[in-house]
């Protein structure tokens, strides 16, 4: 059987990174288009580049998808619907969440993944009737980790990974398209954005180079954050503040070697 073909009610999970929209187009193609009782959805946290949600629009144009975009609105409510026009673009979710939850999310501790990702969609779903469903994300077959994590969830598919599509897969496709994701490149020569722009799993070496190459400033929403709290997003790495003032200062004194960046459910 076709790992894209969807035979019960779902949600096709978008980050808008080039791996997830290569599993919608695989999915359009085995099921001649999105089937009716599955949902495309993409839920915006506020700190995606805008090159992120520009490709996001190229998807929805370019294949004729109609991408539902939430947004996360309080804890206690339901998401908000935005689209292309009307999506936060300086962080105001994920603000919010922090300012209601009071704490920083950590690598021990995820919950932005889980709230401002995860929770809008089931929310949204089970507003709409829609108490069972499976859902689908783009989790590739050369990251087998992430994978069998979500393979031993019930609800949960990879199709991806089932097809046994790797990065190269997902590169060669996107090498003969009209549009693509055009993030910025970095230093090494590739691009280390990924979808929330300096989201505390990355390495410390590759927040750096990002804050170098693009600006500084892009770690004052950041650094808002922790002085908001009192802490840092990790423990283990210098906080915001000190980040900016290398990168302004001395950026071009670090080593931007290979780091430990931690994987993410908002994804390539």
């Amino acid at each position: 059987m076709n790992p894209y073909k969807i035979n019960e009610p779902a949600i096709l999970s978008l980050s808008f990174g080039r791996s997830s929209a290569y599993m919608l187009w695989e999915t359009l193609m085995a099921n001649d288009g999105i089937p009716e009782d599955c949902l495309v959805i993409f839920s915006n946290t506020g700190k995606e580049l805008n090159e992120t949600l520009d490709f996001g629009h190229a998807i929805e144009t370019n294949w004729g998808v109609d991408v539902l975009w939430l947004e996360f609105d309080g804890l206690k409510k339901e998401p908000k619907i935005v689209d292309y026009d009307t999506a936060s673009r300086n962080g105001e979710p994920f603000d919010l969440l922090i300012s209601e939850k009071m704490y920083l999310p950590n690598p021990m501790a995820r919950f932005c993944t889980s709230e401002l990702k995860i929770v809008p969609m089931e929310k949204y779903a089970k507003s709409i009737g829609m108490d069972s469903f499976l859902t689908v994300i783009g989790i590739r077959a050369d990251e087998p980790r992430r994978a069998a994590k979500q393979k031993i969830k019930e609800d949960y598919a990879v199709p991806m990974s089932d097809a046994g599509a790797t990065i190269e897969t997902v590169r060669d496709f996107w090498d003969k398209q009209n549009f693509g994701l055009n993030l910025p490149m970095m230093p090494n020569g590739v691009s280390n954005l990924s979808n929330c722009d300096l989201c505390f799993l990355k390495g410390l070496g590759i927040k750096l180079s990002i804050l170098e190459s693009l600006s500084p400033d892009r770690a004052d929403w950041w650094i808002s954050q922790e002085k908001k709290i009192g802490a840092r997003f990790r423990r283990e790495h210098i906080d915001y503040a000190r980040m900016k003032v290398i990168a302004t200062d001395q950026g071009q004194l670090f080593n931007f070697g290979e780091d430990e960046s931690m994987s993410c459910f908002c994804g390539d």
